[in-house]
This record gives structure tokens, C-alpha cells and sequence, in this order.
């Protein structure tokens, strides 16, 4: 009955808004409809019955098989099979083993870990507990990012409420299993989201990601088999444990079922968290659960998969969102990082962005990423500078695929993603870039002119505003730019009121 309510009241609070017509909430079922410092409020909402159910009616192999069933795969970004890491992990004979939650959520503009810890605390609590019980495991780890303060009181409030209500500690539940789990911060590093450099973090070890195999689930966490899933993972599992494994597989498409969140971001009218079921089309998020692109502006491009994923065309907005479809267009599923770029934005500033990332985030473990993403960055910006060289597109093609064979962890595979992306699909921006020394976006700000129109009435503002004293006039009298003074910093044209300076890219024919 009190899953029914919520559910309930979710439909009559939120299913009249275009954002939520399109969205199934498994994984956020809870979030804003109860208070996640009460754990009544998650029991009345159904909470922890799957837990009593897996200590009662089910065998471990039996909640393995229902996970595998169920088709559930990693939410983290690799998408590996749920049921399958679980049943290497089941498979291991140990006298100690550990679960391990991954929270350490560090793509740009990505929330939905976050959202989930601090909206339903318990869902991540329950589904840990019923891991640890499928793989004989007595031991968990949160590994949960320090800048994410109210998302750590809560859990930790949670952890202790669960202890005190005995669905965590000994005997859970008069049964024979006990288990019991704690949190452990993450100072911020990206690098740190990969599987093994977030283990060695745990153990008081630098965060750099180790060799495979072994894989943790042979030997992870202080040498003991591991099982580890990401947050939204986690959340799954309490609902495929009620619902059924053939309930969470109706859902979705082909390999990839159930549904996805996905932080919106970028150009786009309804930003925040969308879940939305596997095999919806780019398209119907961009526009119907999104609202489409602001101002009137036209679509140009989405960047899925974060940092490490790839810019989509609009030409390619019908693609499904699953797991093959994603990497067959050229992007990935990633933790569901989803920014959209209107036409007022540069390809190649873009990469540019997103290669800075990854190189200040980079461990410098294995020579391909420390070095090779440093050469890109190096050629990127020296195409938006306006000093681009014949042949720097084909270095940063073939530096970019070098990196993806050669490095160690998924950080160095996927970084040049965004560059090679924008570059099948943004050639020709690339190559304005480079052979006509023009940005079209007038982004590139090296690349830009900046001149006096008729409409300066001399009121002196852009003269005052220049750093390098490249403006002259008299008061009340038009202005000049000298453009061999000019540095491009675009200073003048932020403080005109009256709209009486010009910024153009004009091409210019490469010497």
C-alpha cells in the first residue's frame, strides 16, 4: 500500500508537466516524494522489503539469477552485465569479501548519483545488503566524493538507522547474515571513478588505476574478491527484487533495459534529471522531455557520455539511447551526462573544453594518456590561437586513436572521444580553424576582430575597458581600434551599451 501512494502522488504532483510525461522513475522512485532523513518514510514506501524478501524466500544463486534475468547492466558508464560481475564475484572462495558502492561522480555538469544519495539514502543501503548477501560478502564500502556534504550526512544517517532497525549489523533480520558497511571520501579525482584507482584510494594508496586481470572480483579491495556497481545501480535493485526480473527486462531495448538518468545540461530549456526508459530516441529527450533548444536557437549538437563521450549530429538524433546504438553513432552511454550545444558554439572550443579536463585529471601512470593528451591539448589550442599547421587535424586523428589503444584505464581510452568525435562530424570547422584562420561561432576569441561602428556616441567605456591602451578617441567623439595593438581580449565589446562595436571572424587564407 505505501508503494502504491507514493507512487500515486508522484503521477498527480508531477504527470501533468511534458518534462515527467516521458520519464519511468525506478531509480529515483523515491526521490522528492519522501524525506530521506525518516527511514519510516522509506518502509511505508516499500523500502527493505526486498531485503526481508532475499533472507526469507531466496537463495544467493537465486537473487543472481534474477539480477542476470533481469538484464541490468553497470550504470557507470561501461555497461558491463549486473548479474554476470555478480556471479564472478559469488564464484570466489574467500574468507573475507567486500562490496563497494562507487560514488565518486566527476563528469562535468553530472549529477545523478548525487541526486539519488541525497533523495533516497536507503535505496543504496537495501540494494548494497542484498549484493553482499548474493556474493557472501559481510563487509561494504561507499566511496563517496567530499564536496557532496549533504549527500554524506544523509547516507551516514541512513547506515545508522538501518543499523538500529537491524537491516544492517548481525543476524539481519533474525537471519544467519550480517553485514554492515561504511562511507570513505574521495578528495575530488576524476581518475578516481575508475574501479581500481577508487580501490587503491580506499586503501590509503595513490589513486592510479591497476593492470587487469586480475579483475576486483578476483581480487579487489585489499586483495579480497569485490564487487563493485555505481550508485544507480545499486538503486535498481530493490525494485527488480519486488517487481520481477521479466517486469525490469519489459522495459528498454534489445541488450540495454530498464531506464537510464540522464543530467540535461547545456542549451536546452528544462535542464536536471531525466529518467527515462532504454530506447528512447535523442530526439524525444532533446524535445519533448527537454523542451528543445532556448531562444530560438537551432540544435547543433549533444554530447553524451561526459568528458569522455562523443558530440551527435542532428542528423543522428533518432538514435536510440542504448548501450550499441550510442557506440555504434560514435559517443557512449557513459554515467548519463547529456549536454546540449546550440549553434552559437564552436566544435573545436568544445573538444578543446573537454580535453582540458581530462588532461588536469589524468593520474600520469601510463605514457599515452600522461603525454598524449598533453600533445592534443597542445594542437588544439594552437588552432584555436589562430597558429594551426597543415596536418594538425591528421596528428590529432592519429595521436587520438594511438591513445585510445594504448592506454592503461578507461579515463585514457575514452579522452580523446570528444576530439575525434568533432572531428568526423565538424571537419569543416576544424578546417576553417586551421587553413582560413576563422571561427564561424565567434568563439575562438584569438581568431575574432573587434571594430567601431557608427553608433559610438564617445562615451569612452571601451576605452577605459582596454588593458593594452589599443582604443583612442576623444570624449563624445567617435572611437578607433588599432589592430596592431588589439589582443583580442574582448573587453571593449562586453562593456559597449550601445552596441556600437563589431566582432567578426573574417577568413584569411593560409600563408
Amino acid at each position: 500500500m505505501g508503494k502504491q501512494k507514493f507512487t500515486d502522488n508522484f503521477s498527480a504532483v508531477f504527470g501533468d508537466q511534458n518534462f515527467f510525461k516521458k520519464q519511468k522513475r525506478i531509480a529515483l522512485k523515491n526521490c522528492g516524494l519522501i524525506d530521506p532523513e525518516n527511514i519510516d518514510d522509506y518502509i511505508y514506501a516499500n523500502g527493505y522489503t526486498a531485503l526481508a524478501t532475499v533472507l526469507t524466500e531466496m537463495t544467493p544463486d537465486d537473487v543472481i539469477k534474477t539480477v542476470k534475468d533481469s538484464g541490468l547492466r553497470g550504470r557507470g558508464g561501461a555497461g558491463f552485465p549486473t548479474g554476470i560481475k555478480w556471479e564472478a564475484a559469488a564464484k570466489q572462495e574467500n574468507d573475507e569479501k567486500f562490496v563497494v558502492c562507487n560514488a565518486d561522480e566527476g563528469d562535468p555538469g553530472a549529477f545523478m548519483d548525487r541526486s539519488i544519495i541525497e533523495g533516497d539514502p536507503h535505496a543504496i543501503v537495501e540494494g548494497m545488503a542484498i549484493g553482499a548477501y548474493a556474493v557472501g560478502a559481510s563487509k561494504g564500502v561507499v566511496y563517496l566524493r567530499a564536496e557532496y556534504p549533504l549527500a554524506i550526512k544523509r547516507l551516514q544517517k541512513a547506515i545508522e538507522d538501518a543499523r538500529k532497525e537491524n537491516f544492517l549489523g548481525n543476524n539481519i533480520l533474525s537471519s544467519n547474515f550480517s553485514f554492515d558497511m561504511e562511507i570513505r571520501l574521495g578528495a575530488g579525482a576524476f581518475v578516481c571513478g575508475e574501479e581500481t584507482a577508487l580501490m587503491n584510494s580506499i586503501e590509503g594508496k595513490r589513486g592510479m588505476p591497476r593492470t587487469r586481470p586480475p579483475f576486483p572480483a578476483v581480487s579487489g579491495l585489499f586483495g579480497k574478491p569485490t564487487l563493485l556497481n555505481n550508485v544507480e545501480t545499486w538503486a535498481n535493485i530493490s525494485s527488480i527484487i519486488v517487481n520481477g526480473a521479466d517486469w525490469f527486462s519489459s522495459i528498454g531495448v534489445n541488450k540495454s533495459k530498464g531506464t537510464k538518468v540522464f543530467a540535461l545540461a547545456g542549451k536546452i530549456t528544462n535542464t536536471g534529471l531525466a529518467e527515462i526508459p532504454m530506447g528512447m530516441t535523442l530526439r524525444e529527450i532533446i524535445y519533448d522531455v527537454g523542451g528543445g533548444i532556448p531562444n530560438g536557437k537551432k540544435f547543433k549538437a549533444v554530447q553524451t557520455g561526459g568528458p569522455s563521450g562523443g558530440c551527435l549530429t542532428e542528423s543522428m538524433l533518432e538514435t536510440t539511447i542504448d548501450y550499441e546504438s550510442l557506440t555504434k553513432a560514435g559517443s557512449i552511454m557513459g554515467s548519463g551526462g547529456m549536454i546540449i550545444i546550440d549553434e552559437t558554439s564552436c566544435m573545436v572550443n568544445i573538444a578543446k573544453f573537454f580535453l582540458e579536463f581530462t588532461q588536469s585529471e589524468s593520474c600520469g601512470k601510463c605514457v599515452p594518456c600522461r603525454e598524449g593528451i598533453k600533445r592534443m591539448l597542445e594542437i588544439l589550442t594552437r588552432i584555436t590561437d589562430g597558429e594551426g599547421q597543415t596536418g594538425d587535424i591528421e596528428k590529432l586523428e592519429d595521436l587520438g586513436n594511438m591513445i585510445k589503444k594504448a592506454s592503461l584505464c578507461g579515463l585514457g581510452q575514452s579522452a580523446p572521444n570528444p576530439v575525434l568525435s568533432t572531428i568526423k562530424n565538424f571537419r569543416e570547422e576544424y578546417e576553417e580553424h586551421v587553413e582560413k584562420k576563422m571561427c564561424r561561432s565567434l568563439v575562438c576569441e584569438k581568431l575574432l576582430t573587434y571594430t567601431i561602428n557608427d553608433k559610438c556616441i564617445g562615451c569612452s567605456a571601451c576605452r577605459r575597458s582596454c588593458p593594452v591602451g589599443a582604443i583612442v578617441g576623444l570624449p563624445k567623439e567617435p572611437h578607433i581600434i588599432h589592430q596592431e595593438l588589439c589582443i583580442k581580449c574582448g573587453k571593449c565589446y562586453r562593456s559597449c551599451k550601445f552596441h556600437a562595436i563589431d566582432k567578426t571572424s573574417i577568413a584569411k587564407e593560409q600563408k
